[in-house]
């Protein structure tokens, strides 16, 4: 699988519903498209508008299934950028703060 960032801009009003479509996407991601796309994680941002909207790591088959998963968990994907490497400095300080 390849590797991939998406930004999702503006998408929802609360955070209640970024729950709901995280929860849609989850299970699109493991029951409908196992084989095809995995959720990494996501990181929520407040845009300039008070809307949320997110950056999400993913790994797909491609930038189709990518998309198809998109559709199915009903969310937009503005952009789908496929990731040339990983460079990592420190660890991921979210993943820090779920440990502790």
């Amino acid at each position: 699988m390849n590797t991939y960032v998406i930004r999702r801009k503006s998408n929802w009003k609360s955070a209640e519903e970024l729950e709901a479509a995280a929860s849609r996407s989850a299970r699109v991601g493991n029951e409908e498209m196992a084989d095809q796309v995995r959720w990494i994680r996501s990181y929520v941002i407040e845009e300039s508008d008070g809307r949320l909207g997110t950056v999400c790591i993913y790994q797909g088959t491609d930038e189709a299934a990518i998309r198809e998963h998109a559709r199915r968990a009903g969310m937009q994907a503005d952009e789908v950028i496929p990731v040339e490497t990983t460079v990592i400095v420190r660890d991921d300080p979210a993943q820090q703060a779920k440990a502790a």
